[in-house]
């Protein structure tokens, strides 16, 4: 058990019961953020530990990036598992909290083994009030395992664009007061919004780039990007970028102008949504 869950833990203790522990820590931190450590805090000391997030992998570039800084910062266990290495998806939901897809250079529609198999678990999750969340492949494999269409985008869509948050209500409790935010791109399909879910992002180049189905999230963009992920993603892709010419696509140049402050805005944004999603956890 870290140093900072015991200090946790001797707090329960100390405060006696749940009301108490979320009141004393709301002065430190946001009410929501006081029921997630309560959580896992109560867990740990009944000797169930929380079970790691799995989060899936489908090509080695695209790793799960500030979304796996944001696990370790809440002291949320994950396991990747590395479907470009070989690695079979898990054959059930049971040993996982929750569920991750990164993106992908593939199709949801090409034929591979691992995709179908990857629709189940979603459907099983979703069916089992097990949170979901997806980016870019990931969202579209969670639209795709929900009945609804992926097909190529009128446009590619590379680098950094801003997107704006619909005025709805299910947008309101994923965004807050957020309007717009400037988020990174990089694909060339888009899903359909899928029947019960609501559409909480777009942008100019992409009408759909999120959906929300009650605690499940799927996007087109990217919130997860770090400095690095960018950095590799223009090296490995740096002649495709140098091959089009359309205004949905920036060159190297103005995907890495002010990369540091536009990655710790993007960060800010990210750390709104990942920690309404954990709240979920089982």
């Amino acid at each position: 058990m870290s140093t900072r869950i015991s200090q946790w833990a001797i707090a329960l203790c100390f405060t006696g019961n749940k009301k108490r522990f979320i009141r004393i820590f709301s002065k430190k931190f946001a009410t929501k953020q006081a029921k997630i450590r309560y959580q896992i805090v109560q867990k740990i000391m009944q000797g169930n530990s929380m079970k790691p997030v799995a989060i899936f992998r489908h090509i080695p570039i695209e790793g799960p990036g500030y979304f796996a800084t944001f696990l370790d910062n809440n002291h949320i266990p994950w396991r990747l598992i590395k479907i470009d290495a070989g690695e079979k998806p898990p054959a059930s939901i049971d040993a996982f909290s929750g569920l991750v897809f990164m993106g992908g250079t593939m199709s949801v529609n090409d034929d591979l083994p691992w995709i179908e198999q990857e629709l189940t678990l979603i459907r099983q999750a979703i069916a089992q009030d097990v949170p979901v969340l997806g980016h870019c492949l990931g969202g579209q494999l969670m639209a795709k395992a929900l009945d609804g269409l992926v097909s190529a985008n009128p446009v590619k869509e590379m680098g950094w664009g801003e997107v704006s948050v619909p005025d709805n209500p299910v947008a309101h409790a994923w965004f807050g007061d957020l309007t717009t935010f400037n988020s990174f791109h990089w694909h060339g399909e888009a899903f359909s919004i899928p029947q019960g879910a609501t559409c909480i992002l777009s942008s100019p180049y992409c009408e759909n780039q999120a959906f929300a189905l009650g605690m499940h999230l799927g996007m087109q963009c990217h919130v997860e990007m770090t400095e690095r992920l960018v950095i590799d993603w223009c090296s490995v892709g740096a002649e495709e970028l140098a091959s089009l010419n359309a205004p949905s696509v920036q060159t190297l140049e103005e995907i890495e102008k002010d990369l540091p402050e536009r990655i710790a805005a993007l960060n800010v944004v990210a750390e709104r949504l990942y920690r309404k999603w954990i709240a979920n956890l089982r």
